[in-house]
């Protein structure tokens, strides 16, 4: 088991003062280096193709030898695997070596790593470091890589030959740490939080922060690589965004701008085209505060945001956007009233995702706000707002995975206090008059179920493994597609190249001929399809498959083109029940996963659902974005509970919970599955389990207490998030984890007091991350809060550990972590806010 670190207030905090930090002379103009640099925000991915062969490819592909550096780490594992990564990659073993660099012992190892100190003016280690074509720097602690490699101010030899060979062409590469070191003013510590009540309050001292819930900003001298503005990392998972914003408005006058590169994700810069190209799997924010204004507010700071193949020329800032993206200033997809972004009940909780979702393709919204704040309710609103200079950038990545850049938005930032009472009296909740009757089997259902919450990677060979598994595998599957619930067929086309290439015969797949609406782009009137609901030979067709498919979009267009007028089921409908009761499996995504329970939640958000309840209208769009839950029959092929899907994204564990308190039966779980993820149901072993590169959030009702008088308040929602590897059993309800995982319990990596989550600016935004290292994984921390609320209404989530609660962890695809969640204890109370 790792061991325990206590890992939150640094020992040095810097005052915000420009004279507070003294460069050391930059090694060489900028125009005169060769090289390039591969700087990664952290958990790079041992899959994450496009980066390591960028890195090898500037190391010089079959000729490249590479010094990794392991300074920064506790263990020389992350050197190692390194390493092994490179030579899968394709780099000879011969050509990869691991320099004894390090100012500390290493804790798995026999040797005494603290006697490599001296090594840094070793002229045999300078020696090596000259015949090499690429530097990298491992994660860690930066301060430690610069300890190693500067000593009193002074560099080392061996700094100064890293020096000489980047100037003369090497590639000069590092991830988290490693990636810190990269500018001249490096952060050494810190959080958003923290950087902004340094930035305001001025009487911060050496004892700022302490005991406290945030962590002062540091900043020392970095390595100084990249001379063209500050570098930050871990930027969405740790939500730096003002911490970084306040160091470049303290520490940078030169024009330059401010780079938070997110994990998995690399930002590869050229000093001989003077450009930063964007790679990898999320993206980089681009913080511009050339013209910011502080005037007790801090104003006017621009926010881009780049993704893969994105382009910023670092001498002009000009910024070129991928060609194959399509702008959205006039052509927004979205219209509806995004609300404040609160904390975990708030849709499109990631920063980017807030931004292209809530603002840049939203005809509706031209402000929109979030918030960040401690304890004692001391903190910060924060404005993002369009400009005529604001655009965003559009298309589709991996499958139909949205894939957003995003340009000049306006960032202002304003002092406040907020307040909370509790609210003795609700009025505004409506209970749902919704009634169903089951579909139920004759008999045991041989089929299994393939449940996606959305956004399903044409990469992710688990899930379509899996699916056509259980359809027999590639050589017998036999797939219809029903395309009903989209305006399109391009997702059902697309969803029958995927299945081409992971092996299924191109003759045994079929799009079925079941729609209520017409299809943009294509000749025939799909409308026509209405009455193929009851066709004898659609009924025969479809008796002789052993999958069925339902593509993403309006779920109600779904259940509308396969039931009957009076809510009977059609003849389809009934053939699709028999195949699936004699073994064939039945999948969807999106859409084709809320038609699978009985009862199908077809709109609303969480927070909607806590203050208003439930509705009986339904208007498309905006009703699947927000407001109250709106229901409707579901085609219950899953029998076993509720299921709601997008359930991270766009936050939706409020309206799971109200929806299935209502409608739920108290034995049944209700579950919420993440995007790119599935559940896979199988009926005869009963049993759920999870597929795919998200988590499954299981909400257990059973001993809930819920007020008459108030039925949005809950008391002891019980929530477990689990990952791929683990189960549930629906007979017993009991969750079973993968074993190799290793619980936290009593090993707890974390020891910090945490803030409430708050907005755009907290971090660890995903519910399961948010429980993991907050909560489950932190020693200090019994109970940790979130909250939900729009002017002057909301609510106060309260998650605590009990005696059953525990968490599991390991490390997936290289060293990003990987955490299961269980029996965490949840009250949800109404609240009135009051912000001054």
């Amino acid at each position: 088991m790792r061991k325990k670190i206590i890992t939150f207030l640094v020992s040095f905090i810097l005052t915000f003062s420009v004279s507070g930090l003294s460069y050391v002379r930059a090694q060489s103009s900028q125009e005169d280096i060769q090289g390039n640099l591969v700087i990664v925000g952290g958990g790079l991915g041992s899959s994450n193709k496009v980066v390591y062969e960028k890195f090898i490819e500037l190391a010089g592909s079959k000729k490249a030898k590479i010094g990794i550096i392991p300074a920064a780490s506790g263990k020389l594992k992350s050197s190692l695997d390194f390493e092994h990564d490179l030579i899968n990659y394709g780099v000879s073993p011969e050509s990869v070596e691991i320099l004894p660099l390090s100012n500390h012992d290493f804790s798995d190892t026999d040797e005494n790593e603290s006697n490599w100190k001296d090594n840094a003016n070793r002229s045999e280690i300078a020696k090596q470091i000259r015949g090499l074509t690429a530097i990298w720097f491992v994660g860690g602690d930066q301060q430690r890589i610069v300890d190693t490699l500067r000593s009193e101010g002074k560099d080392s030899i061996v700094l100064q030959e890293i020096w000489d060979i980047y100037r003369n062409g090497a590639v000069i590469g590092g991830t988290s740490a490693g990636a810190a070191i990269m500018s001249n003013t490096m952060i050494t510590g810190g959080d958003s939080l923290g950087a902004l009540k340094g930035y305001y309050e001025k009487n911060q001292n050496q004892n700022q922060g302490k005991g406290k819930e945030y962590e002062p900003l540091s900043v020392e001298k970095g390595l100084g690589f990249f001379q063209k503005g500050i570098v930050d990392q871990h930027m969405d998972e740790r939500a730096r965004f003002a911490r970084l914003a306040i160091t470049a408005i303290q520490y940078q006058n030169d024009g330059n701008l401010a780079y938070g590169i997110d994990e998995d994700t690399a930002m590869v810069v050229s000093n001989k085209e003077k450009t930063i190209e964007v790679i990898g799997r999320s993206g980089v924010s681009v913080i511009d505060v050339n013209e910011a204004k502080r005037n007790g507010n801090l104003e006017n700071i621009k926010i881009n945001y780049l993704a893969q193949g994105d382009k910023i020329h670092f001498d002009s800032n000009a910024i070129d956007f991928s060609k194959d993206k399509y702008e959205t200033k006039g052509y927004e997809y979205y219209s509806f009233q995004a609300l404040p972004n609160t904390g975990l009940l708030t849709p499109y909780g990631k920063l980017k995702d807030y931004l292209a979702y809530s603002l840049v393709d939203n005809e509706s919204t031209q402000v929109i706000k979030s918030y960040l704040y401690d304890k004692e309710g001391k903190g910060y609103e924060i404005v993002f707002r369009k400009s005529k200079d604001t655009n965003g950038y559009w298309k589709y990545t991996d499958g139909q995975k949205d894939d957003y850049s995003i340009q000049n938005v306006t960032m202002d930032i304003h002092p406040r206090k907020f307040g909370f009472s509790e609210q003795d009296s609700e009025i505004d909740f409506k209970k749902s008059d919704f009634n169903v009757s089951n579909h139920t089997s004759e008999g045991p259902i041989k089929g299994n179920l393939v449940i996606v919450g959305g956004a399903l990677g044409s990469s992710n060979s688990a899930v379509y493994n899996k699916l056509i598994e259980l359809a027999g595998g590639p050589e017998n599957a036999k797939v219809g597609i029903i395309p009903a619930a989209s305006t399109k067929l391009t997702s059902s086309n697309d969803f029958t190249k995927d299945l081409i290439k992971y092996g299924v015969k191109k003759d045994s797949i079929e799009i079925l001929p079941i729609s209520n609406h017409d299809f943009k782009g294509t000749p025939e009137d799909e409308k026509q399809w209405i009455n193929n609901m009851n066709d004898d030979q659609l009924v025969k067709k479809i008796s002789k498959l052993n999958c069925i498919w339902f593509v993403g979009g309006d779920q109600t267009l779904i259940t509308s083109s396969l039931l009957n007028e009076n809510g009977s089921n059609s003849k389809v409908l009934d053939a699709i029940w028999k195949i699936y009761e004699n073994g064939a499996v039945i999948g969807g995504t999106s859409a084709g996963a809320a038609i699978m329970s009985n009862t199908m939640i077809a709109g609303g958000d969480s927070y909607g659902a806590l203050r208003y309840g439930f509705t009986k209208s339904y208007n498309d769009m905006e009703q699947q974005e927000g407001g109250p839950v709106y229901l409707e029959k579901g085609l219950n092929f899953f029998q076993d509970g509720i299921v709601d899907q997008h359930f991270d994204k766009k936050a939706r564990l409020g309206r799971l919970i109200v929806t299935a308190n209502e409608k739920g039966k108290k034995n049944q779980l209700a579950y919420g599955v993440d995007e790119d993820t599935a559940m896979i149901v199988n009926n005869q072993k009963h049993q759920v389990d999870v597929v795919g590169r998200g988590g499954l959030t299981v909400i257990d009702l059973s001993k809930v207490k819920a007020s008459k008088n108030m039925p949005n308040k809950y008391k002891n929602v019980i929530v477990s998030v689990i990952s791929p590897g683990d189960h549930v059993n629906l007979l017993t309800n009991e969750v079973s984890i993968s074993n190799l995982k290793s619980s936290t319990k009593g090993f707890e990596y974390y020891d910090s007091k945490v803030a409430p989550y708050t907005g755009v600016f907290s971090p660890h935004v995903l519910l399961k991350n948010f429980l993991a290292y907050n909560l489950v994984d932190n020693d200090q921390t019994k109970e940790v809060h979130s909250y939900s609320f729009n002017d002057d209404k909301g609510f106060e989530l309260s998650f605590r550990k009990t005696a059953e609660t525990n968490g599991y962890w390991t490390y997936k695809d290289g060293q990003k972590d990987d955490y299961s969640v269980v029996n965490v204890s949840l009250d949800i109370n109404p609240i009135n806010v009051e912000i001054r």
